[in-house]
This record gives C-alpha cells, sequence and structure tokens, in this order.
C-alpha cells in the first residue's frame, strides 16, 4: 500500500498529487486532498484511477506518513558507500552492494518507488529495465505494481527478432537491443536503472521505445549523480531519483 494511501473495502484510493522530480517531494501537506480510486489494475495495466472521491488527511496522519517515507530514505542513502578512483582515478564510485545485501534497505527503495509510480501514473502496462542492474530493481518493482517487465540488453544478448540502437559511450560505441515484440505500439512505460550518471544507457533505453512507438512515462533511478548532467540529456522524459549526490 502507498504511503498516502487509504483502504476501504475493496477500494484503494491514493491521492494525486503533482509529478516530482526527487524523493524529498513525497512529504504531503496537511490538507484536504482530491483523490482518486479503483480496484486492481486491468488485464497487464496497473491502474489507480477511476471516479474521483475527496479524502481528509490530519496533520498528525501526515507527519507519521512523512516520518516514514524520510526514515525509509535515510537507510536507503546508509546503504549506499563510496569508493574514491575507481574504476579509475579521480571518479568517486557509489556502491549499491550494501543496499542489495539488506532485505529492509532494498524493500524501503522498492517502497519509495511504488509510492512515487502510484501518486504520479494513473496507468502503467510495463517496467523496462536496463542491463544489468535495472535488472535487480525492476521486476521487484513490477511484482509491486503487478505489471510486466521487459529487458533491454547489450547487443547480442537477446534471442529471437530483436531491435537496437547505437549509443556512445566515453571512447566507444555501443549496442542496447530489445526484442521485437516485447512492446506494443501505444504501451505505457517506466524505464528504470540503478543509477543516472551521464546518461547515455537511459537515453538507448528511450530510443528503443521510441522505435516500438510506447508511450515513456518517465525514467526511475535509486542514484543520481546530478553533476554530470544525465537527467538534462534526458528531456523532454521525466527522471525521479531517491538519492542524489
Amino acid at each position: 500500500m502507498s504511503l498516502l494511501g487509504l483502504y476501504r473495502p475493496s477500494v484503494y484510493c491514493a491521492c494525486v498529487l503533482t509529478r516530482v522530480t526527487s524523493i524529498e517531494s513525497l512529504r504531503p501537506p496537511a490538507t484536504r486532498r482530491r483523490c482518486c480510486s479503483s480496484s486492481a489494475g486491468r488485464g497487464a495495466a496497473a491502474c489507480w484511477t477511476s471516479s474521483p472521491v475527496v479524502c481528509w488527511s490530519t496533520g498528525n496522519q501526515s507527519d507519521r506518513m512523512s516520518a516514514e517515507a524520510e526514515s525509509k530514505l535515510q537507510l536507503v542513502r546508509r546503504h549506499i558507500r563510496a569508493f574514491p578512483d575507481f574504476p579509475r582515478t579521480g571518479i568517486l564510485f557509489r556502491d549499491i552492494c550494501p543496499l542489495l545485501k539488506d532485505p529492509a534497505a532494498l524493500s524501503a527503495a522498492i517502497d519509495l518507488l511504488e509510492d512515487h509510480v502510484k501518486k504520479n501514473h494513473q496507468q502503467i502496462d510495463l517496467i523496462v529495465g536496463l542491463d544489468a542492474r535495472g535488472f535487480l530493481f525492476g521486476p521487484l518493482l513490477s511484482q509491486r505494481l503487478s505489471v510486466g517487465f521487459v529487458l533491454v540488453r547489450k547487443k547480442g544478448k537477446l534471442p529471437g527478432e530483436t531491435v537496437s540502437v547505437e549509443y556512445t559511450l566515453e571512447y566507444s560505441t555501443a549496442e542496447a537491443e530489445v526484442q521485437q515484440d516485447a512492446v506494443s505500439p501505444g504501451q505505457k512505460v517506466l524505464i528504470i536503472d540503478d543509477l543516472l550518471a551521464t546518461g547515455g544507457t537511459l537515453c538507448a533505453a528511450c530510443e528503443l521505445m521510441e522505435k516500438q512507438q510506447a508511450q515513456i512515462l518517465g525514467c526511475l533511478v535509486v542514484v543520481e549523480l546530478k553533476d554530470l548532467g544525465g537527467a538534462d540529456r534526458l528531456k523532454p522524459h521525466s527522471v525521479f531519483s531517491l538519492v542524489q549526490y
């Protein structure tokens, strides 16, 4: 259940908020909110809205929800460590291995991503994960949302007919690909990876989805290195990150 959600018999109620770009924006105001209700998503899609209703929130409830979200965020942050001069001199590497190793921290990260998606997207058809660490978070999130998961892989790793795009790395080029039948025209997709740096791989994934005529709802990452400008490179697509450096 979303941190801002309420349960009624057979009805889920999630507050409709404006789009946010970081986890700090999830703190809810202690005010009246216009909400939408629906039952579980239909078919392969996840839907959280239909007919409008009105929900009320007290200040104490709002504060409690904000404190819970903040606690989860701090847990995630504590499980990301830094290694200077890796993989080469001058680079500060952000390591998510402790996050993956700790069940509570990993669950907190997925909770926060799930909350963001349910508050900001009425319908989702697929989560698209990037090779390779997007595969660690994407299936967990897609399971929470009851939608499918699609792999974007390096060239030559997928069987059958594929669609590919070439993208530029620092000193070379690479290719990313997706199976041709993995995404249908018009499907609503969210793209997920562990980290956003310069944005090259996420840009390639967006280009792949555009080739498939999918509707890109946005990109999700656990860690964003803001100084490298990846979010600007991905515009007009939105980026949501849990932790920023």
